[in-house]
């Protein structure tokens, strides 16, 4: 396949995952204007298992048979562990004083999906009638905020991309789809505190199908700098896994049991690993 057709196929699987996804999220949250916590957080669970057998056993597995050496792959998991850490991290440590509920009282990890992605920042400013400039800034910092969730994802992708271009049957159509469904909730949790704000419902849709366009973003990263040879595919998967990685236990599963006080969410994670299992070596 020539490279303007692998790349096209690429953004076209993408911009379905990230922008579709979300946008659907966003409308089911308009006509809904609620979330179910339960719903939402088993989702979010079984993606999570499926994404680590997917990152674990798929393509970590990849990075070190590209062999450049263990060590490499391990410091290029580190540091996306690291990278998105420290982001997120500035990102909280900045917002989270603006909105009145989180205090020493809070978890120290977001309760909710809006939290996460910090809809809930914006939406506080919006609903405070704060000039355009405040609400670009809140916008700028909720877009950062999904930013660093929707570009790991789209790395994961191309890097796979880059190392299987056929796609069909290949994990990075595994992960397309994973991603898309995963990106329902997520977008349900950006417009409806935005609508709760009283933003006009289309706009509200809109501007959330828009938040899925860095998974386009991160696809492209990930397979170009994984098309560079066997270092950069090994240092694309391995950054790519480790960012998934702090996703997966750093923000999602913790997210999602404060979200949903149960055992259940565990087991929604672990069926979700079986069924990536199965998924991978079927």
């Amino acid at each position: 396949m020539a490279v303007t057709g692998v790349i096209g196929t690429l953004i076209l699987a993408t911009t379905i995952a990230g922008v579709v996804g979300t946008g659907v999220g966003g409308f089911i949250g308009a006509l809904l204007q609620k979330d179910s916590n339960r719903t939402v957080s088993l989702l979010l669970s079984f993606a999570a298992g499926v994404m680590l057998s997917v990152v674990c056993f798929d393509l970590i597995t990849e990075a070190i048979e590209t062999n450049v050496g263990v060590f490499l792959v391990i410091g290029a998991v580190a540091s996306g562990v690291a990278v998105i850490y420290l982001l997120n991290y500035l990102i909280d440590k900045n917002t989270n004083p603006e909105v009145p509920h989180i205090d020493e009282n809070h978890p120290k990890t977001a309760d909710d999906l809006d939290e996460l992605i910090h809809s809930d920042h914006y939406g506080v400013h919006y609903a405070k009638n704060d000039n355009k400039v405040a609400l670009f800034v809140a916008g700028v910092v909720m877009a950062s905020a999904i930013a660093l969730h929707n570009v790991p994802e789209g790395m994961t992708i191309g890097a796979s991309y880059a190392s299987d271009t056929t796609f069909v049957g290949s994990s990075a159509l595994i992960l397309a789809i994973l991603i898309g469904l995963h990106n329902i909730p997520e977008g349900m949790a950006v417009s409806v505190p935005l609508i709760s704000g009283g933003m006009n419902k289309a706009k509200a849709v809109f501007i959330t199908a828009l938040s899925g366009a860095p998974t386009v973003i991160g696809a492209l990263i990930g397979y170009l700098i994984g098309d560079m040879g066997a270092v950069g595919l090994a240092l694309s998967l391995g950054f790519a896994s480790g960012a998934m990685l702090y996703v997966v236990f750093g923000e999602i599963l913790p997210q999602a049991i404060l979200m949903y006080h149960s055992k259940l969410p565990a087991f929604a994670a672990i069926f979700g690993m079986l069924v990536g299992i199965l998924i991978i070596f079927a």
